[in-house]
């Protein structure tokens, strides 16, 4: 009896880190690869606002946290630095600053989705027809399938 629970607990205990382990692993195993820094530094010259992700966020943990400028032109917004890898990143307009989830869950139906960001390594989404970025103040990026916030710049 004691074997079968221990071999229970045993396999389920690696199954879970296993499972952990593939929703970590598959984003960077798929990514596509990053636009080279030449490519991104020339699609940001045309930027009228540019800003760092801030660090020492209250959102930023060991496996939450981004680094770099992001920059936005009338057309779109890139992304020259560092994400940390995960599933399901998506890029967001804000309308005000916020560190946490706890922080953009409220506002988050205020919020315009730009589009899923693929690359960990400095990224360029198109900014949607329509969208005007006069209407916010903040890009932020967000992991949906954990409902988890993973960086943020506020550019004006």
């Amino acid at each position: 009896m004691r074997r079968i629970l221990f071999g229970t607990v045993s396999h389920a205990a690696a199954l879970a880190v296993g499972f952990g382990l593939g929703v970590y692993l598959l984003p960077i195993l798929t990514a596509p690869p990053s636009p080279d820094a030449a490519t991104l530094e020339a699609m940001a010259e045309d930027a009228v606002y540019a800003a760092e992700l801030a660090q020492d966020l209250r959102g930023h943990d060991l496996l939450h946290w981004g680094e770099g400028t992001i920059s936005l032109t009338q057309t779109q917004i890139v992304h020259e630095g560092e994400l940390s890898p995960g599933p399901d990143y998506m890029l967001y307009l804000v309308p005000e600053f916020v560190e946490h989830e706890d922080d953009f869950l409220p506002l988050k139906d205020q919020s315009q989705v730009i589009g899923p960001i693929k690359t960990f390594k400095g990224f360029s989404l198109d900014i949607p027809s329509g969208v005007n970025l006069e209407d916010y103040t903040t890009v932020l990026v967000w992991c949906e399938a954990f409902s988890e916030f993973i960086a943020a710049a506020e550019y004006r």
